[in-house]
């Protein structure tokens, strides 16, 4: 599905300034006769992080919630006793079929693969961060849907069930596989936000300025970096992992950045992680998130593919 240019919001305004805050299920539950709108608006908060968790793109994220809503408003709402398991049900079936053509599309892609950018102020306690997310990307779709949908969105197996056309006790097998495929992702020791934020700009400080000393001391003795520039910007196709093979890679940037100038847009959390948002030499946008154990970056995640930042202009 691709990303329609210039498309009509119908309800709720913007993803980025509201879409990606939790709540909003169960209000549906309380709709007005005939106010169909603003049920769904209501509802459309909650809708996104599904599609997003499960899609790992916003716009592909808002192009569903956008088909979702479309069918609400032409279903027989009158029928529908629990307008939030039908709406949540749309929206899963509609990700498991985006989810069918976007494997193949990652199969062709040039480089490494990262989830679009979710750049937020503040996180919720929801436990998926990047790492997490790129854990769901080696799951089928089924287990995917079944481990969001009840583990991270509280629904219950009976629910997850009409969502994805399983029977609750097939939703609790595939909600298990990707218990234990995914359980190494989540991160062990939480980093307090603004211990996080701290770290983050220190490495841009300390990056940008090729002060090595520095820089090397905030990094763990395996970390590596992942970077997806899509075969459209430069970027590493793999991950250079070590603490020597990342610091050779840094002061060869360093000179870059001193050549060619670095520009700090923000401090933000992306996808979960504490980072840093920068306008590079190019004039494009660049995103870099950290995970961090112990007060040391274990792995940082670089998004330079411009595909995927359009949304933060």
């Amino acid at each position: 599905m691709e990303p329609h240019r210039g498309r009509l919001r119908l309800v709720g305004g913007s993803s980025r300034d509201q879409g990606f805050r939790g709540g909003g299920s169960g209000l549906m539950e309380r709709e007005a006769p005939g106010d169909a709108t603003l049920g769904f608006s209501l509802a459309r908060p909650k809708l996104i992080r599904v599609a997003y968790r499960m899609l790992g793109s916003v716009s592909d994220a808002e192009d569903v919630v956008q088909e979702a809503y479309i069918r609400w408003m032409q279903a027989d709402r009158g029928g529908i006793r629990k307008p939030t398991a039908f709406l949540h049900r749309t929206v899963t079936r509609l990700c498991l079929d985006q989810l069918k053509s976007a494997r193949h599309q990652r199969e062709k892609y040039v480089g490494t693969w990262l989830p679009e950018p979710l750049v937020e102020e503040d996180v919720e306690e929801d436990d998926i961060t990047l790492p997490l997310m790129l854990a769901l990307e080696r799951l089928s779709p089924l287990e995917r849907a079944a481990f969001l949908l009840h583990d991270v969105f509280g629904m219950e197996f009976p629910e997850v069930a009409q969502a994805i056309d399983r029977d609750p006790a097939a939703c609790r097998q595939l909600a298990a596989r990707a218990r234990t495929h995914v359980r190494e992702a989540r991160p062990r020791y939480k980093v307090e936000k603004w211990r996080g934020m701290e770290i983050a700009q220190a490495f841009f400080a300390a990056s940008r300025q090729g002060d090595m000393h520095a820089l090397e001391a905030i990094l763990a003795a395996d970390v590596s970096i992942h970077a997806d520039g899509g075969g459209k910007r430069a970027s590493v196709t793999e991950a250079i992992v070590g603490v020597e093979a990342v610091m050779t890679a840094q002061r060869r940037l360093a000179e870059i950045f001193r050549e060619n100038g670095s520009t700090f847009v923000r401090l933000a959390f992306i996808n979960g992680l504490p980072g840093f948002v920068s306008r590079e030499s190019d004039g494009e946008l660049q995103t870099t998130a950290f995970d961090i154990e112990d007060g040391k970056i274990v792995a940082i995640y670089v998004v330079r593919n411009p595909d995927k930042l359009r949304h933060l202009h």
